[in-house]
């Protein structure tokens, strides 16, 4: 095409002629300019609801914690195994930038509040949550102005309220990174490809690397189809039979030199992870070999496996509707590569027996895309239908029929994605409710007990009460501990300085996190009992009795216990409850009422709910005269 956009039309051809239209545009000029969120208002209004995300949203992934938010808490650092294979990269850009960058968002919050890790803890999250926004709106811009106007505006509200993006926008996970960057390179593969659009393969070929070398490698498979019509699909090229091979050539040539410029990012990745572990590490080729080729006695499969249909129900909870509207029909061919890549990408995680929802995290704006373009097609399609069917003229979009049945998809997707993200807030947000009451309350509590936290005269204005200083919490030794609910610890940014947190022997018998210092020496030394087998480390594990305070799940109407798990929480003799948060119990729930919140006790009457609690040790009390270690 002349003015190098590609448009989806179904539309019946005008039998009158028209005036040429100027080659430099694809809208009518007579169109207001504004018609369509701009970049400007997108990002505004993405950044309102990411921003929301990042301080509410759970976190749904224990390897979020141990594996990347561990290592950003000072001064020590959990891993599982990135260490003993070389598995996690220094070079991340969640975990080495933020670790090493005396500006990054959690040093520089550290350094202007005082050291609260907790807002260190979520300005990491927003620095995350506005990469993301830029993704999403420079992605919803390109469809709109590439692809179609009515495409882009069903593609920013999918994206907008969609339950997984609200969860993947703001993790801390390389699976989320390498959303960004695929998505940043969807919005120049999206063009389509000419012997001019040189910019094109190289800015998507750059952004497509990047989110697999520092990001995570597997993420590199949604590049296939954008490879596959760089090299032998015309596109926007007219191409004359006598010259295809000439075409071809330089087509080669030109993919060629953009991978060749994009291997480049390589050399940074391998020189800082080589020097943090003192060997030759090509982390992304670690991760391959381990996942991929790690044999029977190694590999994802250690961590859990799921059934195939996996993948269908967890993308029909997070994105409800807009799922189901998927489809894989298109008259183009090139439009036919633009949908694929989701399609891939599920394929291939699906045939996989270890299954995680983060891994779907780098296709999630696809889904949003691939669903738009169906719901377009299905309004072309209902119109044809209509007119076929009324014998009416041509004017069956100017209807408010279809304009009802487009708002309806759109409304009702958004409405099933907030009650979605509702039931997460409400039904399992406890670990993090539970923590924070442990900083707020029940530490300022120990404090003004002992005297430690000075007294204001009676009617004191708040804004003139200081923060609360908890730094003398240190000189109490105080350590709070996690049992069978270890892989829903929150982590140590929600935990103040000066509190320890340990590990108590529970029914799991795989191989829970240990602690190492992050430098140099350190990072190339394995510690002692770490494995990439899931193998078991009793060393790791504290004693109860040195465990001040407990974080721990009961359910009363169906408990349940053993000797390794007893129930803690109505244990009253040795324990007392400090906080707790209704959890919902999901296994004893109607199967509707825990995916979906709605107001009203007829509702929730359907769920039952436990008690997450914060446990005080009764016998051993508050030990003073230590020097808290912040593990």
């Amino acid at each position: 095409m002349a003015d190098n956009v590609q448009h989806i039309r179904l539309r019946r051809p005008d039998t009158e002629p028209k005036p040429k239209q100027p080659p430099e545009t694809h809208r009518n000029p007579s169109r207001p300019a504004a018609q369509g969120s701009t970049f400007s208002l997108a990002v505004r209004i993405l950044l309102l609801v990411r921003f929301t995300g990042a301080m509410y949203s759970n976190i749904d992934d224990c390897d979020e914690v141990f594996n990347f938010w561990e290592p950003l808490a000072f001064p020590r650092l959990r891993l599982r195994i990135s260490n003993m294979g070389s598995l996690s990269s220094v070079c991340h850009p969640e975990l080495g930038v933020h670790q090493s960058s005396t500006s990054s968002p959690a040093k520089l919050s550290k350094l202007l509040l005082t050291g609260d890790k907790r807002a260190a803890f979520f300005a990491v999250r927003i620095s995350l949550a506005t990469a993301s926004v830029f993704a999403e709106a420079k992605f919803y811009r390109t469809v709109y102005e590439k692809i179609n106007e009515r495409v882009g505006r069903y593609l920013f509200f999918m994206l907008l309220f969609s339950a997984g993006m609200w969860n993947a926008s703001a993790a801390l996970l390389p699976s989320s990174f390498a959303m960004y960057m695929s998505t940043f390179a969807f919005s120049y593969a999206l063009a389509p490809s000419s012997a001019q659009s040189n910019r094109r393969t190289l800015a998507a070929t750059l952004l497509f690397a990047t989110g697999a070398i520092v990001g995570w490698p597997f993420a590199l498979a949604l590049s296939v189809p954008f490879v596959f019509e760089e090299l032998f699909i015309f596109s926007a090229d007219r191409v004359a039979p006598e010259i295809r091979m000439t075409w071809m050539l330089n087509r080669w040539k030109r993919l060629f030199s953009a991978g060749l410029t994009a291997s480049l990012i390589f050399i940074p990745v391998i020189a800082i992870d080589s020097i943090a572990y003192g060997k030759l590490a090509i982390v992304p080729w670690n991760i391959i070999k381990y996942n991929v080729f790690g044999g029977a006695d190694r590999g994802p499969d250690l961590y859990g496996t799921s059934p195939w249909n996996f993948y269908f129900l967890n993308l029909t909870l997070n994105f409800n509707v807009t799922y189901f509207s998927v489809d894989q029909s298109s008259p183009f061919t090139v439009l036919a590569l633009r949908l694929a890549p989701f399609y891939l990408w599920t394929l291939i995680l699906t045939s996989q027996a270890h299954k995680e929802e983060r891994f779907m995290f780098p296709a999630y704006p696809l889904l949003c895309f691939n669903a738009a373009v169906t719901l377009y097609l299905m309004r072309g399609w209902l119109e044809t239908i209509f007119i076929s069917l009324t014998k009416s003229p041509y004017r069956a979009s100017q209807s408010t029929i279809f304009r009802t049945f487009t708002s309806s998809v759109v409304v009702a997707s958004a409405v099933l994605s907030v009650s979605r993200v509702l039931a997460q807030t409400f039904y399992y947000h406890s670990p993090l409710s539970v923590v924070y009451a442990f900083q707020t309350e029940e530490l300022p509590r120990l404090l003004n007990d002992t005297g430690l936290l000075p007294i204001y005269p009676p009617g004191t204005a708040e804004e003139d009460i200081p923060r609360i200083d908890l730094s003398p919490v240190k000189d109490f030794n105080l350590t709070m501990c996690v049992s069978k609910e270890w892989y829903r610890f929150p982590g140590h940014y929600l935990v103040p300085f000066g509190v320890r947190v340990d590990f108590v022997k529970s029914e799991f018998d795989g191989l829970l996190p240990w602690a190492f210092r992050w430098s140099r020496p350190e990072t190339r030394n394995v510690p002692v009992g770490l494995n990439d087998l899931n193998r078991e480390q009793p060393s790791y594990y504290a004693s109860i009795e040195a465990c001040d305070y407990m974080l721990d799940l009961d359910f009363p109407k169906h408990p349940s216990s053993s000797t390794l798990e007893p129930r803690y929480a109505v244990d009253a003799t040795k324990w007392e409850r400090v906080f707790c948060t209704p959890f919902l119990d999901a296994r004893h729930s109607n199967l509707l009422t825990r995916t979906l919140w709605l107001p009203g006790q007829a509702w929730q009457s359907l769920n039952e709910f436990g008690d997450y609690c914060l446990l005080k040790n009764r016998d051993l009390g508050c030990k003073e005269g230590g020097s808290g270690e912040d593990t």
